[in-house]
């Protein structure tokens, strides 16, 4: 495997993990990696999703005190691993100025752009889908996605695009995105436009033993095939446990993809790292 950064992983910052920083660098150093960037959920104005364990404040970020342990645990692995400081922001459509303000606030080096809720609801709960199909749901998820990014855009990649596809109702391990190719390939140029990324959430390899990641290699192949190169592989890891899960399996969908290069980013700046060699 020639994946050795992790550019998406959680730990206790997060309202939604307890892991403990020191251990997270631990078991990516265990795994093999040579750079790990930490992502801190920030979810400004989370709706309520009637779920007693999620409050309002479950996903907001004290960025001082992370930025303040993540200084500390980076200097201690210094001659270890490569830590970096880095964000999954979620996005709404009437957060864009709040959001980018809270981005130039702290010195990321990476800031993930992810829709975790579209209409004031979150894909994650069966209610999302009520009353509906799920193409319908999936539909709304990827044209609130476009919005969002049409009035956000102090971003680097997006975030488990298909991130709707994890918790459809009827748990289809693949789905036909033909029928949604207008509002993805809207999203894709734009980005490839910015020269924005894509975030391989590897999550539903090795925590569904799903046959696909987020975006699926659907998605990933007619973004190649339109140009995009820009590319980071994440984990999703809210457990140290967890960190470079599947990596194998997601680096050789990128390779079935057409990718030949992966990006990590330090200070908001893409590094092109080979993900096989060129001859």
């Amino acid at each position: 495997m020639s994946i050795t950064a992790d550019q998406h992983v959680h730990s206790h910052h997060s309202g939604d993990s307890e892991a403990r920083m020191e251990d997270i660098a631990e078991q990516a150093i265990a795994r093999g990696l040579t750079e790990l960037c930490f992502t801190e959920h920030v979810d400004l104005d989370y709706p309520d999703v009637g779920d007693p364990e999620i409050t309002e404040e479950t996903f907001l970020l004290d960025a001082d005190a992370y930025h303040r342990e993540y200084c500390e645990v980076r200097d201690r692995y210094a001659d270890r691993i490569r830590l970096s400081f880095g964000l999954e922001l979620g996005m709404q459509p009437h957060l864009g100025q709040e959001n980018t303000r809270f981005v130039q606030a702290s010195p990321y080096d990476l800031v993930i752009a992810s829709t975790h809720v579209s209409r004031r609801r979150d894909p994650y709960y069966p209610a999302f889908y009520e009353g509906r199909s799920e193409e319908d749901a999936i539909r709304e998820v990827l044209a609130e996605t476009l919005e969002n990014i049409r009035v956000f855009e102090d971003f680097d990649v997006v975030g488990h695009l298909d991130y709707v596809l994890r918790y459809l109702p009827s748990r289809r391990q693949r789905v036909d995105m033909t029928p949604f190719a207008d509002v993805i390939d809207e999203i894709l140029k734009l980005i490839i436009r910015r020269e924005q990324g894509l975030d391989l959430n590897t999550a539903p390899l090795w925590k569904k033993g799903s046959p696909e990641m987020n975006p699926s290699r659907q998605i990933l192949s007619r973004y190649h095939e339109l140009g995009g190169r820009i590319i980071t592989f994440g984990s999703d890891a809210h457990h140290a446990g967890d960190v470079a899960g599947a990596f194998d399996t997601a680096e050789r969908i990128a390779l079935e993809c057409g990718f030949t290069e992966y990006c990590v980013y330090r200070n908001r700046r893409p590094e092109m790292k080979k993900l096989i060699s060129v001859t």
